[in-house]
């Protein structure tokens, strides 16, 4: 987190917080659960999404090492109104409603960096909507891969990003066929770079059980 706490503040969240590995395609959290948690991803990917009542799936963000979500419906003291399914093996923290509340009586430091992550998500969530209504899949495929290196909702992520073209294909809504020919568009005209691995026992976020080959992106001019 951005802010430094007081040490018995520090302590206590710190023996609160349960860290939890979750697997590849497992729940994080449910659509309907009771907002008991506020949750990090220490290491992983997270998508957060939701499915219409007609069956319709939809990907809200993806949320990267260091980024943390869940504060709305914790303020709000309301179910939650998403799923949230782990990419690939994470490793998660669940800091219970009572410390996070406590962290807001106690920490001015904590309530200014829950001001700028909100105001950060708000942004986000309004280009979102603007990006899916008027962009085509590469500036999609571009703004989602910017909004994953964003210094303050993932400050785990600096200038590359192992990822997958599958994850890549589940968090913009899009086909792996699409989210291939967007990427050597991008690579083509400078935007981004992309490099490929392929080994026998590779690390999981960097191939998927289909054999699909990662893509580590670095911004442009690293």
């Amino acid at each position: 987190m951005g802010f430094t706490l007081e040490p018995g503040v520090l302590t206590t969240c710190l023996a609160e917080t349960v860290i939890r590995n979750v697997a590849a395609r497992s729940y994080v959290c449910r659509k309907g659960d009771p907002a008991e948690y506020w949750i990090g991803v220490l290491e992983g990917l997270v998508k957060v999404a939701s499915v219409s009542p007609e069956g319709k799936p939809i990907s809200f963000i993806g949320v990267s090492a260091g980024g943390w979500f869940g504060e709305g419906a914790l303020l709000k003291n309301e179910l939650r109104l998403y799923d949230a399914v782990a990419l690939r093996p994470s490793v998660v923290a669940y800091m219970p409603r009572n410390t996070f509340m406590l962290l807001l009586d106690a920490s001015i430091a904590f309530n200014r960096f829950l001001v700028t992550e909100l105001n950060e998500r708000l942004g986000q969530f309004v280009a979102m909507v603007e990006h899916d209504r008027l962009l085509k899949p590469e500036a999609r495929l571009a703004a989602e891969l910017a909004a994953l290196f964003n210094p303050v909702l993932y400050p785990g992520n600096r200038t590359s990003l192992p990822i997958s073209q599958q994850e890549l294909a589940h968090l913009v809504g899009l086909s792996r066929g699409r989210v291939n020919t967007a990427l050597k568009r991008l690579h083509d005209a400078g935007l981004v770079r992309v490099t490929y691995a392929r080994s026998r026992e590779p690390p999981p976020f960097l191939v998927s059980d289909k054999g699909d080959r990662g893509c580590s992106f670095s911004c442009a001019g690293s």
